[in-house]
């Protein structure tokens, strides 16, 4: 706390006047300021009072306004620094790549082959024949296709004809009309009747199966 006092000190000469002023002005920087009050009578000529009266503290000549504030921004958090897991940081293990999964295979539709119906059977004679122009649907005769004459099945019925002999069947096309000899129901092109007898016994009796 800061007091205040009275302190009057007189100069006769005015270099002394001036070493007050400095005085002053030195006490003023320094924390307290004082009044120079000059002082002249009647009965002191040439000299001069020096009143240093400190009037109030130096913290009194601070500005009532209060200090503007201040805000501070909010501190800023560091990200966490990232973590490398153990197989990137591992510069001497191999990385292998993660095996792909093996494609399922595609499954191939069995061909089924569905057993013809068989409509009628028998046995009868069969003979063949090589010469001809037309057949009685009006097709060219043609002695290497697999093709037969019946008397009266209907034109593109399958028959399956084996010589029970040796086992061997052929399945004709019936595409004309005949035999016309008694006890024979086919007559087979030559190359039909090639496959399942040879051509120089001419005829033979076979089993015949009409098929669906």
């Amino acid at each position: 706390m800061a007091g205040k006092h009275s302190r009057t000190r007189i100069f006769s000469s005015p270099a002394g006047i001036v070493a007050t002023a400095a005085v002053g002005v030195a006490l003023a920087v320094g924390g307290t300021v004082g009044a120079v009050q000059l002082v002249s009578g009647p009965d002191q000529s040439g000299q001069a009072a020096l009143d240093l009266t400190p009037t109030t503290a130096a913290s009194s000549l601070t500005p009532s306004s209060p200090a503007p504030s201040v805000s501070v921004s909010p501190s800023v958090t560091a990200s966490p620094s990232p973590t490398r897991s153990q197989q990137a940081a591992s510069r001497s293990k191999d990385r292998t790549a993660s095996p792909k999964p093996k494609p399922k295979p595609t499954p191939t539709a069995k061909k089924t082959t569905v057993a013809a119906k068989v409509l009628e059977s028998g046995s009868c004679g069969a003979s063949f024949y090589s010469d001809g122009q037309l057949t009685a649907n009006g097709e060219s005769f043609n002695p290497d296709a697999l093709t037969a004459a019946h008397k009266t099945l209907p034109f593109n019925t399958k028959v399956r004809v084996t010589n029970p002999a040796n086992g061997k069947s052929v399945t004709v096309r019936i595409n004309d009309r005949g035999p016309f000899i008694d006890g024979r129901c086919l007559d087979l092109s030559r190359a039909a009747f090639a496959s399942i007898a040879s051509v120089d016994v001419g005829a033979l009796t076979v089993r015949y199966e009409v098929l669906g």
